[in-house]
């Protein structure tokens, strides 16, 4: 192995730890607790999800083709050269052996971002939670060496979960961007009515705001259950990432659910705390039944089959 060979894999991990620490502070707060090896895994797994959703969210013409061509490829259609990032994620999936559905579930979700998005009902709230936060708890619970299949629900409502947290922290982003994750049973403004952010519209939305968290905080429960399925070595971390980042929506409801305000963080001296407070889940503990009246909007989709 030549000595420029040898650093490859070092480098790799490098930049996807950079990719990590600039764009995702819970999680990479979060991975500090993990094993040298599962840490720079799963920064390698948040880098891909990092990759696919600047594509959607970017300004290039061929977006939806180019993501349409990585799932080609996640397929194992071998459509052409694939990007740097897809390479290595595709090298990710057989060192942990990640779901080729659970992957091509995530590309899916980006590709409904690429058309006006206006939901409708919660239902459809949380199969985009799924599609786009879910099939990554999926893909982490690999990366973290978990294969109990009884994990798999747990890990699909920790993704839910947090992505129900983004959409209430990131309601003026998205609206200015013309999408309005909000279901219009909860508040029928459009997305540009939303960007306005004009004094008729700060209390129904914020209103909207407080069911989306409240919704969140079902499946927040049931993923700290699930917890106790992971290897040791990997709860405390999960633990910790699953506290800060219910933080943020912990937050926004201290400020009355203003959104109009911009986005809300965890101070470091809270992610302290929190974390102490997450040293719990390293004692042992039964694992329930999981509920599964939380997948019922859910059924037909990875991970959720034959529960």
């Amino acid at each position: 192995m030549t000595a420029a060979n040898g650093s490859a894999p070092s480098n790799q991990a490098a930049a996807a730890k950079t990719v990590l620490s600039a764009h995702g502070k819970s999680f990479y707060w979060a991975s500090f607790f993990l094993g040298a090896k599962s840490a720079a895994q799963a920064a390698q797994l948040y880098q891909f999800c990092r990759y696919v959703d600047d594509l959607a969210d970017g300004s290039l013409p061929d977006r939806a083709e180019q993501l349409r061509l990585i799932n080609s490829q996640l397929a194992g259609h071998h459509s052409g050269q694939p990007s740097e990032e897809t390479a290595q994620f595709l090298e990710l999936m057989q060192q942990c052996q990640i779901s080729s559905q659970a992957a091509i579930g995530l590309v899916d979700g980006m590709l409904q971002d690429q058309q006006p998005v206006e939901l409708n009902h919660p239902a459809e709230l949380l199969r985009y939670c799924h599609a786009v936060a879910g099939t990554v708890g999926l893909m982490m619970s690999r990366v973290l060496g978990c294969h109990n299949p009884k994990a798999q629900p747990f890990a699909l409502d920790l993704g839910i979960a947090m992505q129900l947290t983004n959409i209430a922290r990131d309601v003026l982003e998205d609206a200015q961007m013309g999408r309005r994750y909000l279901p219009a049973s909860w508040v029928s403004l459009t997305p540009a009515e939303i960007a306005a952010a004009s004094p008729v519209s700060r209390q129904p939305v914020a209103e909207a705001v407080a069911k989306t968290l409240e919704l969140a905080e079902h499946y927040y429960r049931s993923a700290r259950l699930g917890i106790q399925l992971l290897p040791l070595r990997s709860r405390l971390a999960i633990a910790v990432a699953l506290r800060v980042y219910r933080h943020i929506g912990v937050r926004l409801k201290g400020r009355d659910y203003a959104w109009w305000r911009g986005r809300v963080y965890v101070p470091t001296w809270q992610k302290l705390l929190l974390t102490l407070v997450s040293l719990r889940v390293l004692l042992p503990s039964a694992v329930p039944e999981h509920n599964r009246s939380l997948h019922a909007d859910l059924q037909g989709l990875v991970g959720v089959e034959g529960e």
